[in-house]
């Protein structure tokens, strides 16, 4: 592969990366942001060139740092992922529900996976955390059990 061609597949990739409807996050070890794709940009109002080696609890202080360095350990040490449930957690994140008109709720739901960065060293230097809208399924999973005990409830009362 010429060096053309390599320039315009490394384009093509960071394209990919910018416009994907996933959220991006590349961090350090320091857990500085090397990395802020387009769907944190537009989720978070928060430019890429201002939020680069920016600590990530400075800019988001809810975000416990003693948790979230426990949940990064394994990642950086064993070089294996880990994730982050709306079940466990709702969201990291707390971004707007950019659905409000077909959505009753008021934030973004998220799943969030942990992944090592391994480098041509063999460590882990960096790791990427992706970001999933679950919006839709936790609006829908939290109508389904109001439904639920609806339906018990009723049951309930003819059972009398």
């Amino acid at each position: 592969m010429d060096s053309l061609e390599e320039l315009l597949e490394f384009h093509w990739m960071m394209d990919m990366l910018q416009t994907v409807d996933v959220g991006i996050v590349v961090l350090d070890r320091d857990f500085k942001i090397k990395v802020w794709n387009g769907f944190m940009e537009s989720h978070s109002g928060r430019l890429p060139s201002d939020v680069r080696l920016e600590s990530l609890f400075t800019l988001y202080p809810d975000i416990k740092a003693e948790w979230f360095a426990q949940k990064c350990r394994p990642v950086f040490e064993l070089k294996t992922r880990t994730f982050i449930t709306w079940e466990q957690r709702p969201y990291l994140f707390k971004f707007p529900n950019y659905r409000p008109i077909t959505g009753a709720e008021p934030f973004m739901y998220q799943n969030i996976t942990l992944s090592p960065l391994v480098s041509a060293t063999g460590k882990v230097e960096n790791i990427c955390m992706m970001i999933y809208d679950m919006t839709d399924v936790a609006s829908s999973q939290k109508q389904l059990e109001s439904l639920q005990v609806i339906q018990f409830e009723r049951n309930q009362a003819k059972a009398r």
